[in-house]
């Protein structure tokens, strides 16, 4: 049977060429003879390593394959690569038309004809647009795969370029980076063993919008090859590939992650630049090294957990969206290091103290002077309790709620918000340094989807140019819809919290009727529904993250930063209420709708729950230590061990066509899995600022635990980034987006959040009453918290916590409490929020420095090319 290589060798316009026929080779494009050598052709001096070496240096120097940057021309340069598989089987059955077949191989044969018509459709409007293609062919036991490799030639990648507003460099200037902490050091005379050498650096230019009117007025115009970066080239490329209509598009048969959703291909990306590992054989130098090895060597490795990010090397090879997210990343974890410090000594002070605390020392030596009314019915066995009982909890309750409480609750406030300004700051200076500080006001352009579903063409009113328009009319109804599910997510997610807490009510009355788990009964109870309730939040995040992605993609919003701020906004939602609505039910509602003995609220047939034995805050560190530790090891593990799964079966997939060692780079790219973007990661670190700044009254320990996360978090990203998944299409950004009006409002939120935690939950201002009208001692506190059971109510007489007369009643130390609480949270809003505005207002978004760099810049540039205008005039 003929080798079906040899079948589909003319399937594209392009250059096909068969694995085993390297050796001689025509080009395609000049018809020059392009050898490759074997080690054999060379003389014998020298070690076989040394041999080696000097066959991958001639070989490179020819254009050889390994190298796999180029066309087999050895000229022109790969820009992005298609992938796609076939079956063998499938293949042989289309060649054996006198065989019978079965319903699912004629469904097979559809569907690979259907997919053949499309590609074959595809290329051909790509080359029209002006993408050169070349095809190779791997064989496996099972199956084809058909590497597709594409170049956008100059002309074309002009015109793109100018029509995405990239922006071409005018002149290299000295841009020498400046780190705060650099500096600092450098005054105390300190070593900086953060600081590191960082080879190849990046040059930095004065640029503008490229214009091909003005080609020669740009540097470096005179080299074809090299004036766009690859990261320039691969934007452009994907840019026609996500715009190259395939179909129908009226039936939306548009872009190649059309393509690939519908299995006509099965990947498309750029190439790394190299193997991030240098080769073990040969001593590379360091600025011998490519730039996946130099981000490799100088920051994925987990060794480089303490030095500062090359985020310039980072912005090169990914672009600047990736490079801001890491640049956030680092910044955020560095400011957490004085949050996490002054955490740590306000819990060792808690726990220093815990001897001297007076509350639980009455606990402790109460005995049985202090019989408890039972936590739950007489009816179904619950127990008349002493509160001696529970003295360990009361001493461990110290730990989370002592006066260190209230200064840390007011130092995290002023934290978070200084945090967010100079994070402007730094933002402001590096998307100056990286030419995006007007990216979103002025350039960007329509996302591919948009532009290739929308029905009508309007003139922009910024621009004045033509651009496809959807009807605002015709997008309302989506959005309502979205707005909808959203709506039904959160109910669904607040049914699921009030079958928790049953369930945490319900497991409670076996363990409080058992002698052994009486005293530990509140919390197990606790901790068993806190890990029921972090798989069910794990859980509906999967289910609505996705139904979010086509929700929005639905809702047709024309440049990807809106886009991206619609679902981000979406999935957060939704979120906020997952994540924190059970914490926020501990921290602000449970305990305070109980009622008392004869009168109790019900809820749902049973009894309102009541705060465990330690009190309310406690619980709520505990809840919260649970969801957010826990969500932080279940996500590294993740991170860690999912992407090696999916390699795995990804391999396992591709079988023996991934097998041996002398493989191109495509096929090396092409093992790797699939870049999933920033979402997720963003994401992780919002929920997080969350859980460290609303409730870290509850647990000052909270930050401590996010910057060890976040130590491991940034080389974990970092690795996966380099080496375990295909390089990304760069994209521009100016900032981290909607992401920052997010952090804002919890910033916001925090003040308001902590106010209330230490007003209502905390027992800092009851025991401050008790002080100011009593004893300033605290002694005899415990005594006068607790009530009397109403007469005849229950089978014996016993104690509740609260402020009642013994006929039920509030008593007027609760209202007069009531006043001082509504008074704190009033005059701690005031006080925080007006500091936290003279902050923002004394800590300018950009330094002055830079804005006058700004201006500087943009005076040279108009210089500069009003300068050309007339030096060609007189010229002419």
């Amino acid at each position: 049977m003929a080798d079906p290589r040899d079948q589909e060798r003319n399937r594209i316009n392009g250059h096909v060429i068969p694995m085993e026929n390297y050796g001689s080779l025509k080009s395609p494009v000049n018809d020059e003879t392009v050898n490759f050598v074997d080690a054999d052709e060379l003389d014998d001096d020298g070690s076989d390593e040394e041999r080696q070496i000097r066959v991958s240096s001639y070989n490179c120097s020819v254009g050889q394959r390994d190298q796999g940057y180029y066309f087999l021309d050895g000229k022109r340069k790969i820009d992005y690569m298609l992938v796609y598989e076939e079956e063998k089987d499938q293949m042989e059955n289309m060649q054996a038309p006198g065989r019978a077949k079965s319903k699912s191989s004629k469904n097979k044969a559809a569907t690979r004809s259907r997919h053949e018509v499309w590609r074959q459709k595809f290329m051909n409007n790509v080359k029209k647009i002006g993408l050169d293609m070349e095809e190779e062919v791997v064989e496996g036991d099972k199956k084809m795969i058909y590497y597709v490799k594409l170049h956008v030639i100059w002309d074309t990648l002009c015109r793109k370029a100018e029509d995405m507003c990239l922006r071409a460099p005018l002149q290299a200037h000295p841009n020498p980076t400046v780190n705060w902490s650099d500096q600092i050091l450098k005054m105390l005379k300190l070593p900086n063993l953060m600081a590191q050498e960082v080879p190849n650096t990046p040059l930095d230019y004065y640029t503008c919008q490229f214009k091909r009117s003005k080609l020669n007025r740009f540097l470096g115009s005179d080299s074809h090859d090299s004036f766009f970066s690859n990261k320039d080239r691969q934007t452009v490329v994907y840019e026609i590939l996500a715009t190259t209509v395939y179909g129908k598009k009226k039936r939306a048969e548009v872009g190649i992650e059309r393509l690939i959703e519908e299995g006509a291909y099965a990947a498309a990306f750029p190439l790394h630049d190299g193997p991030y590992k240098k080769p073990p054989y040969y001593d590379v130098k360091p600025d011998q090294l490519n730039t996946r090895q130099v981000l490799y060597e100088y920051w994925a490795r987990w060794g480089m957990w303490y030095k500062y990010q090359p985020l310039d090397h980072i912005r090169a090879y990914f672009g600047e969206k990736i490079g801001i997210y890491f640049a956030w990343l680092g910044f955020y974890t560095a400011w957490l290091l004085p949050a996490s410090i002054v955490g740590l000594l306000v819990f060792l002070y808690g726990l220093f103290s815990m001897d001297y605390n007076i509350s639980a020392q009455e606990t402790c030596n109460s005995g049985k002077r202090f019989k408890m009314c039972p936590l739950c019915d007489e009816t179904v066995g619950c127990k008349y309790w002493y509160l001696s009982d529970v003295c360990l909890y009361t001493r461990i309750s110290y730990l989370f709620d002592h006066p260190g409480t209230l200064f840390y609750a007011i130092f995290v406030s002023f934290w978070a918000v200084t945090f967010l300004e100079y994070w402007k700051r730094k933002n402001a200076s590096l998307a100056h340094h990286w030419d995006c500080l007007d990216f979103e006001e002025e350039e960007e352009t329509p996302r591919p989807e948009y532009a290739s579903l929308c029905p009508t063409m309007e003139k922009n009113p910024v621009t004045g140019i033509k651009e496809p328009y959807f009807p605002e009319k015709d997008r309302i109804p989506r959005i309502m819809s979205g707005v909808a599910a959203i709506i039904i997510m959160m109910v669904l997610v607040v049914i699921f919290i009030i079958a928790v807490i049953m369930y945490r009510v319900l497991i409670a009355i076996p363990l409080f009727q058992n002698e052994w788990t009486r005293s530990q009964a509140s919390i197990i109870a606790s901790l068993t529904s806190a890990c029921v309730n972090l798989v069910l939040i794990m859980a509906l995040s999967l289910v609505y993250e996705k139904l979010a992605f086509r929700l929005t993609q639905w809702e047709m919003h024309r440049t990807q930063t809106e886009f991206e701020n619609q679902l981000i906004f979406k999935v957060f939602l939704f979120q906020f209420v997952n994540y924190y609505s059970s914490i926020i039910y501990i921290g602000f509602f449970k305990g305070k709708f109980v009622g008392y003995p004869g009168n109790y609220n019900m809820f749902f047939g049973l009894r309102s729950e009541e705060c465990q034995n330690g009190g309310c805050l406690i619980e709520l560190a505990q809840q919260l230590a649970v969801i957010m530790v826990g969500k932080q090891i279940i996500n590294n593990a993740q991170e860690l061990l999912v992407p090696k799964v999916k390699a795995y079966i990804h391999h396992w997939k591709l079988g023996s066509a991934v097998k041996g060692t002398d493989k191109a780079r495509w096929e090396e790219d092409y093992e790797l899995i699939e870049n999933e973007g920033l979402f997720q990661e963003y994401l992780e670190m919002v929920l997080q600022f969350g859980f460290i700044t609303i409730f870290v009254a509850a647990f000052p320990l909270a930050p401590l635990f996010a910057l060890l996360n976040n130590w491991m978090e940034i080389r974990l990203d970092a690795h996966k980034f380099v080496c375990e998944t295909r390089r990304p299409v760069a994209e521009k950004a100016q900032n981290i987006g909607v992401w920052f009006t997010i952090l804002d409002a919890l910033a916001q939120l925090a003040v308001i959040s902590n106010a209330f935690l230490i007003a209502f939950t905390s027992e800092f201002l009851p025991k401050l009453l008790y002080q100011y009208q009593y004893n300033w001692d605290l002694k005899g506190y415990v005594e006068f918290t607790l009530s009397q059971a109403p007469n005849g109510t229950l089978s014996e007489q016993c104690l509740y916590r609260d402020f009642r007369t013994p006929d039920g009643n509030h008593s007027m130390f609760y209202w007069k409490l009531l006043c001082v609480r509504l008074a704190f949270v009033i005059v701690f809003e005031h006080v925080v929020f007006g500091i936290c505005r003279l902050i923002d207002i004394m800590v300018p978004d950009i330094p002055q420095s830079l804005e006058l760099k700004i201006k500087r810049e943009r005076y040279l540039a108009k210089q500069a090319l009003a300068d050309t205008d007339t030096l060609m005039q007189v010229c002419s």
